[in-house]
């Protein structure tokens, strides 16, 4: 793997877990949170990540796939009856 390859899977997994820890705490602080809030939030990244005309860059796409598939993963853990309790 290059030098290249690298970074964008460190940035992607730094991410990643970093979006995972947040949504966890979101999650044990708020009590009206419900999964529902979660999946509009990440309806508005899917309308994000479209809208993209080539100006974003490599690491924002990169941040950006990184947040889409920490929601889709807490999403469907929680819909499982899986909690994270990632801090």
């Amino acid at each position: 793997m290059g030098v290249l390859e690298e970074w964008r899977k460190i940035k992607y997994t730094e991410t990643f877990e970093q979006e995972l820890r947040g949504l966890s705490r979101r999650r044990l602080a708020d009590p009206l949170c419900k999964v529902e809030d979660l999946e509009g939030i990440l309806k508005a990244l899917y309308i994000n990540n479209g809208a993209d005309w080539g100006g974003r860059g490599d690491v924002q796409d990169i941040i950006l796939a990184a947040t889409i598939a920490a929601y889709e993963h807490f999403i469907a853990e929680w819909k499982r009856g899986k909690s994270h309790t990632i801090l």
